[in-house]
């Protein structure tokens, strides 16, 4: 990678007008009582919302914006010691060329002897289908160098199974809105049980995000979800691991 040339984007980015920090929120096993991952969530270094800094990112920012956040999740968890596994979320129209835009990542892992196959990367199925043959190009790139895939909010977006017929993730996380109150509505736990399903005949591994008690934690559980995320088990702690609590 480090052969690689600098492209425009790289030397010109625009400098962000807000600092980013960032807080960590488990993945959990649920049957194993273990942590399979966990995903860096975007702060101001105050702890302002995701939403607060978000709202500063524009077209002009928003590569140097992606960058940073990437390294800033690498950085702030070789700080506090994290060993799992590590989310981070990406925004597709802030990668120009794949490869080359890893090449900051790349140098962050090396810097804090991290491997690339400990990262999962993460992309909102509602952001995702904007250019659908670039993300497959940025997913596709990123598989080949190690890192994990991830669609995250599976099921909010509307093509969804378009992405899963050209792609295959290692991971797909399903949105909080089918998760909300799954223990009291056949109609999500229908859903959920033959997208579970489906995932399993292509080989991809099921999260079910956005969990608040331990009746949705358990529902979930008898549908095979196992992988599991959500205030239940922890809540995103800024620059550092939050304990978990284990329900059940």
């Amino acid at each position: 990678m480090s052969a690689l040339p600098t492209c425009s984007a790289c030397r010109d980015g625009t400098a962000l007008p807000v600092a980013v920090s960032m807080a960590f929120q488990p993945i959990v096993q649920v049957s194993r009582r273990t942590i399979y991952a966990h995903e860096a969530l975007v702060r101001g270094t105050e702890g302002q919302s995701a939403a607060s800094v978000l709202a500063t990112v524009t077209d002009s920012n928003r590569y140097a914006f992606d960058q940073v956040c990437r390294t800033e999740a690498i950085a702030t968890a070789a700080r506090i010691g994290l060993d799992t596994r590590l989310s981070i979320n990406f925004m597709p129209n802030a990668v120009y060329k794949p490869a080359h835009c890893l090449r900051a990542t790349v140098a962050a892992c090396q810097q804090h002897g991290r491997g690339l196959d400990t990262l999962i990367f993460e992309v909102s199925e509602q952001e995702a289908m904007l250019d659908p043959a670039h993300l497959l190009d940025i997913l596709q790139t990123y598989r080949e160098l190690g890192p994990k895939t991830a669609i995250d909010d599976f099921g909010a977006g509307h093509s969804g199974l378009n992405l899963l017929a050209d792609f295959t993730p290692d991971l797909v996380k399903l949105d909080m809105h089918l998760i909300r109150d799954i223990h009291t509505d056949r109609k999500r736990q229908a859903i959920a049980r033959h997208l579970t399903a489906l995932c399993a005949e292509l080989g991809i591994e099921v999260v079910a995000e956005g969990i608040e008690c331990e009746d949705e934690s358990k529902a979930l559980s008898a549908l095979g979800i196992d992988l599991q995320q959500g205030y239940l088990f922890a809540r995103p702690l800024l620059r550092g691991i939050p304990p978990v609590h284990w329900p059940h």
